[in-house]
């Protein structure tokens, strides 16, 4: 059954200053899917802020990642320190440049646009990813830096985040 569906990619900072906005809308187009829409913005500080919530149940999945990435996170405190740490960073490395946000459409879309992203971790995200491609950063080197991995790409994790990521990203549409 074909699903189509819309979903939220923003190239962050060091993917816009690393001149990489052709090469990555490549990888989604020669997927099959198209651009809907796109902007290059000076993301604000209050869209990052909605972008990235200080809620509980977030910062503890943030956390989940840096277990995954061999962090030491065996209490919830440590789990929601961590993810605060990150999205602290994260809220500064979002506003530090210029973004490109796009609506990506297609069939699958948000299945299909976190398969060409690639993991995470450039590090370990499969070659022919744009991560696994292109990225040079590892989540391992941003922990021990005490910053969030730049890693080129965010990309909505399922339908409900597309829906509010793409109403926070185009408030016009």
């Amino acid at each position: 059954m074909i699903r189509l569906e819309e979903t939220l990619v923003v190239i962050k900072p060091d993917g816009v200053q690393r001149g990489m906005i052709g090469k990555i809308i490549s990888y989604y187009e020669n997927g099959g899917l198209k651009v809907k829409k796109m902007k290059m913005l000076n993301a604000s500080r209050e869209l990052i802020q909605k972008h990235y919530p200080s809620g509980k149940d977030y910062l503890i999945s943030i956390g989940q990642k840096g277990v995954k990435a061999g962090e030491k996170l065996d209490t919830e405190k440590k789990l929601l320190d961590y993810g605060m740490m990150i999205v602290e960073g994260m809220r500064s490395y979002m506003t530090s440049g210029p973004v490109v946000a796009m609506i990506i459409g297609g069939d699958d879309a948000i299945k299909r646009v976190r398969q060409i992203t690639g993991y995470t971790d450039p590090a370990t995200a499969e070659k022919g990813t744009i991560r696994g491609d292109m990225g040079t950063d590892t989540i391992s080197k941003a922990n021990s830096e005490k910053r969030p991995v730049k890693n080129l790409i965010h990309a909505s994790g399922n339908a409900e985040e597309a829906g509010k990521e793409i109403a926070l990203w185009f408030p016009e549409i």
